[in-house]
């Protein structure tokens, strides 16, 4: 049976493993060298190691395409926008992960690019700000605000006008959605998230399609990765593939708790708003009372842990806006809860008790 003829369930425990051999081991080796022997593939652990082979293979048969692993999720984001010619124009939606939005707000002040920030749930908008741009960073869902994007048409856009497309699928994941279906021509991931889903690991991810431009794209990234030494260690992979190896599972159980508790949240007395887009683990939150109250409930709780993190098998809760790098459109009292896979009303009550102060 062929890799593709399995389910994504089936796919992510059978993709990345060893020949099947009489002896050989049933998971991928993990290989620590940074000198290989002459006249083989790979001549430098800066180049290539059977550990990343192993992992890459993995995600790119999910999204559809050809993998490469980064040293952390903003390492990706640099080699991605390393795409963009010096001074070229860079359509981002206006929410979006501060550290994406810092570096290009650190790019543009130096005249490296320029940075049009758009609502990407307004296509209007969107063809507009394309105009003359090289690149379209696609974030759906958002961070934090959970706007979800017609990926379809704003890549159709995008290539009306000449612009790559750049998709951040670190919160659908891609048992979600695979934007290389839809025509985007690089993907990415902090796989430090719900790939890895134990957070023990820094990692990042890009993919391309297995197409000829794809292809150029792929080498253009593995060169900025290889030259600007943004490598992978073959620890933290080969944790990064252990951990892949249950996704399903684990999102399956963490999505059905978030649609379980964003239902109840959205009657919650204390809650004055709640977004969540139908799909996924993360819930966005607005507390009454403002931030300081926002603050309360997220110190408050004990199972649900205090962090910055998110797409772990622990639930974690954050008020977004105590980060100067977030825009001041996201409202003051939002709380981002990242939905584990602890019993749901386990969950609930530690919620709902942190919420009423109880």
């Amino acid at each position: 049976m062929s890799h593709d003829d399995l389910s994504p369930a089936s796919r992510v425990v059978a993709l990345g493993r060893q020949p099947r051999m009489p002896g050989a081991g049933v998971n991928a080796p993990l290989e620590f060298t940074s000198t290989y022997i002459a006249d083989g593939p790979v001549n430098y652990a800066r180049v290539g190691n059977p550990t990343w082979s192993a992992f890459e293979e993995a995600l790119g048969g999910l999204e559809g395409g050809d993998a490469l692993v980064f040293s952390s999720g903003m390492a990706a984001v640099s080699a991605a926008l390393s795409l963009v010619p010096l001074g070229g124009a860079v359509v981002v939606p206006s929410h979006a992960y501060n550290g994406t939005t810092s570096l290009l707000d650190q790019l543009a002040a130096t005249g490296a690019a320029v940075v049009r920030r758009v609502d990407p749930t307004d296509q209007d908008a969107v063809r507009t700000a394309l105009d003359g741009a090289a690149l379209l960073w696609i974030e759906s869902p958002t961070n934090p605000m959970l706007e979800v994007s017609d990926i379809p048409a704003l890549v159709a856009m995008a290539r009306e006008c000449g612009a790559l497309t750049v998709c951040d699928n670190t919160f659908a994941t891609p048992l979600v959605q695979q934007p290389l279906a839809d025509g985007v021509d690089v993907v990415l991931h902090s796989v430090t998230k719900y790939l890895s889903g134990h957070s023990d690991v820094i990692l990042g991810a890009l993919v391309t399609p297995s197409t000829d431009a794809g292809r150029e794209l792929h080498a253009r990234l593995s060169t900025a990765r290889l030259l600007g030494g943004a490598i992978a260690g073959p620890m933290e992979t080969w944790l990064a593939l252990r951990g892949l190896r249950t996704l399903h599972v684990r999102l399956e159980r963490a999505t059905g708790n978030a649609r379980e508790l964003a239902a109840r949240l959205e009657g919650h007395p204390a809650v004055t708003r709640t977004r969540y887009p139908g799909f996924g683990a993360i819930i966005a939150i607005e507390v009454e009372g403002g931030p300081d109250a926002a603050e309360r409930v997220a110190t408050a709780t004990t199972l649900w842990t205090h962090a910055t993190s998110l797409g772990g098998v622990e639930s974690q809760i954050e008020r977004r806006r105590r980060y100067p790098a977030e825009p001041e459109t996201v409202p003051e009292a939002l709380l981002r809860l990242s939905v584990g896979i602890e019993d749901v009303e386990d969950l609930w009550r530690d919620l709902d008790r942190a919420l009423t102060g109880r």
